[in-house]
């Protein structure tokens, strides 16, 4: 009977959470599933159902394949860099050092920056008169299209996107590093073992978990980003930097095709999930 009644107070703290979770993401999903199996119809004025249609449309899209590619490179690219600065600037700010304080929050405040405002503040860093070229001039070197370039645009992105992420996951990290008792740090220290070595040989493994954590929702995050595209480059130069959410957004308001926008978020998250999956899969292999 108690063992009921706490379940019952358990669930009554939790259905705020489960009811928002039901409308804001379960619901909407189930929506977008069942509206891309349907498609306008402007003979019969409405919509009809139209089966698997919009997805095969889609995959023979030359469009859609290349910001499928371009999305892949960029989270390979992208996640790799964000979760290795994080985790050797958690390392870093959790010595005792002078200044230690003020760098970390340095790092830490492009997170109260909404991305949106990131994004303009970076297209005046990337403008062929703005701070990059300035610098660059400064040190000698030749001015930069930067944006403009299909060579040049995924590193500018990865640049602003790091600048904003990089702190975020560092946090977690440090509440990691710091979570490793100090008897461990202090045997390694009498063992003679010098940072690098206390570093690969205690902290990386000891933090496995938080890093875990870091890399998946790291990967989540750089698959859905959508408003530096949107501001900064709208998918150009040639589409080179054409990310999957802007695609949607294209095809949702740009074409007014919104069926099979609703099929490409399907396919959208299907990829993610199948990402994520295989990166639980080889952490949890690497783990045993």
């Amino acid at each position: 009977m108690k063992k009921q009644r706490q379940g019952l107070i358990a669930l009554a703290f939790l259905a705020p959470a489960l009811i928002s979770l039901a409308v804001l993401r379960i619901g909407p999903a189930i929506y977008a599933l069942i509206e891309s199996f349907y498609a306008e119809s402007l003979l019969r004025g409405g919509r009809v159902f139209t089966g698997l249609s919009n997805y095969t449309d889609l995959l023979a899209n030359k469009d859609f394949r290349q910001a499928v590619a371009v999305t892949l490179l960029f989270t390979v690219l992208i996640n790799p860099i964000q979760v290795v600065a994080s985790f050797l600037l958690a390392v870093l700010f959790t010595q005792r050092a002078p200044g230690t304080r003020l760098w970390r929050t340095l790092v830490i405040l492009p997170i109260a920056t909404p991305p949106a405002v990131s994004a303009v503040i970076w297209s005046v860093i990337y403008r062929p008169d703005g701070i990059a070229n300035g610098l660059l001039a400064r040190l000698g070197l030749p001015e930069q299209p930067f944006l403009t370039s299909s060579s040049q645009v995924l590193p500018a992105l990865i640049v602003l996107l790091s600048w904003i992420g990089v702190g975020y996951w560092m946090l977690f990290l440090i509440a990691g590093i710091q979570d490793i008792p100090g008897e461990i740090r202090e045997a390694a220290l009498l063992d003679g073992a010098g940072a690098w070595r206390r570093m690969i040989s205690v902290t990386l493994p000891l933090v496995r978990r938080p890093l875990a954590f870091v890399l998946v929702a790291d990967t989540v995050s750089n698959l859905l980003v959508f408003a530096p595209v949107q501001i900064l480059t709208k998918g150009g130069p040639n589409g080179v930097s054409n990310l999957l959410m802007y695609d949607v957004y294209t095809r949702a308001y740009a074409l007014g095709d919104i069926h099979v926008a609703q099929a490409e978020v399907v396919l959208l998250v299907a990829l993610t999930i199948a990402i994520v999956a295989a990166q639980f899969r080889l952490l949890r292999g690497d783990h045993a």
